[in-house]
C-alpha cells in the first residue's frame, strides 16, 4: 500500500486513545506503519533479503523484530534529549518505554498486513524463505480507505478539541469498517481466483494473481499461467466468473528459451526482478553484436517492454567482426 494508506491506519489507531498511552505514542504509531519502507534505501547492498523492496523488513519473522525496538529506543533518545534541553510537552503525557516499544511494535506489524493485501505481494517469511505472499484483495493506493479513515481521524480530532468524550469512536469504527472492507475484498478475490477452473476455458493453471483496479473494487483482473501461455479475463462481485468477452488469447510467457533463462538467471541487475517476479515474461531482440531480453511480469504489463516495472538485459553475442 501507499504510505499515504499505512500513515492514515497509524494515526486512526492512536485516535482510538492508544496515543495517550506515552508521550510520543502518536509518532511511534505512524512512523511503525512506514518503518518496513526503509528497505527502499537498501537495494545496492550485497545480501539478498535486503536487496528488494519488500523483503526482510516487511518480514514477520525479521523485521518486526527488529525495527520496533530500533524506532521506540530512538523516539525515547529523543525525548530524552528534549527534557534535557527543558522542553515542554504539550500533552502532559508521561514517558512510558514498556508503552513506547509496543505501540512501535503494534505500527510496524500493520504495514506487512496492509500490504499483503496487494498483488505486488510481500515476503512475509524473509530471510527465511523468498516466498512471496499476495492475498490480492486491494489496489495498492485505494480511495475508500483514504475516504473512510481520513474522515474517521477528522472527526475524531474535532470531537476531541472541542473536549467531547467519545472522541475515540469514529476511529474505532472507520478502523473495524476497513478490517471488514478488507476482508470483503478477499472473499471476492478468492471466489474470481478459481473462475477459471470453475467456469470455461477449464484451465489448470500452476499460477493465478488477481488483480483489483482502483476505485472499482468490486471487479477483477484474473492473469494465470498455463503450460507457458499467459490468459486473462474479468471478473466482478455477483457473478464470480469470468465475462466470456473479456477472455485474451493465450500469449507465450517467452520463458521456454534457454537464452531468455539464462540471461534472466545470470545477469546480476536482474537479480531483483528474479527474485520478484511471479509470473515473469520475456521477448529477445537479436542483432548481429548483441542480444536484448526484455522481461515483464505479467502482472502488470501484457508484454514485455510495455506496461510498469519491467526491465531489460543485454549481452553481447561474441560474433565475428563484433
Amino acid at each position: 500500500m501507499d504510505n499515504f494508506t499505512h500513515s492514515l491506519v497509524g494515526w486512526a489507531l492512536g485516535q482510538t486513545g492508544l496515543k495517550r498511552k506515552t508521550r510520543k505514542g502518536l509518532a511511534a504509531l505512524v512512523l511503525g506503519a512506514n518503518a518496513p519502507d526503509i528497505d527502499v534505501f537498501f537495494g545496492w547492498v550485497p545480501w539478498a533479503p535486503l536487496a528488494i523492496h519488500r523483503g526482510a523488513t516487511h518480514s514477520l519473522v525479521a523485521g518486526l523484530w527488529v525495527l520496533p525496538p530500533l524506532l521506540a529506543a530512538l523516539l525515547w533518545l529523543y525525548d530524552r534529549w528534549q527534557v534535557r534541553r527543558g522542553d515542554s510537552f504539550g500533552s502532559g503525557l508521561e514517558m512510558h518505554f514498556g508503552w513506547l516499544l509496543a505501540l512501535s511494535f503494534l505500527g510496524c506489524l500493520t504495514h506487512p498486513l496492509l500490504d499483503w493485501q496487494t498483488s505486488y505481494a510481500v515476503q512475509l517469511l524473509s530471510p527465511f524463505s523468498n516466498l512471496w505472499f499476495h492475498n490480492d484483495s486491494l489496489f495498492i493506493i485505494d480511495v475508500w480507505i483514504w475516504t473512510g479513515l481520513s474522515s474517521a481521524i477528522w472527526l475524531s480530532r474535532r470531537r476531541e478539541r472541542a473536549g467531547e468524550g467519545n472522541w475515540r469512536r469514529p476511529p474505532m469504527i472507520g478502523l473495524a469498517a476497513v478490517l471488514v472492507y478488507i476482508c470483503g475484498n478477499g472473499v471476492v478475490s478468492a471466489m474470481a481466483r478459481e473462475a477459471p477452473r470453475r467456469e470455461i476455458p477449464y484451465a489448470k493453471p500452476d499460477v493465478t494473481v488477481v488483480s483489483p483496479p482502483p476505485v472499482l473494487f468490486w471487479r477483477r483482473e484474473v492473469i494465470w499461467r498455463q503450460d507457458h501461455l499467459i490468459s486473462r479475463g474479468k471478473a466482478q462481485f455477483a457473478a464470480f466468473a469470468l465475462q466470456p468477452d473479456s477472455l485474451s488469447e493465450p500469449v507465450p510467457d517467452g520463458m521456454t528459451g534457454p537464452l531468455a533463462r539464462k540471461v534472466l538467471l545470470e545477469t546480476p541487475s536482474l537479480a531483483s526482478f528474479r527474485r520478484w517476479s511471479i509470473l515473469p515474461m520475456a521477448w529477445v531482440k537479436r542483432e548481429q553484436c548483441a542480444v536484448t531480453v526484455q522481461y515483464q511480469d505479467a502482472r502488470f504489463g501484457e508484454r514485455p517492454g510495455a506496461g510498469r516495472l519491467g526491465t531489460s538485459a543485454t549481452v553481447p553475442t561474441g560474433a565475428a567482426g563484433c
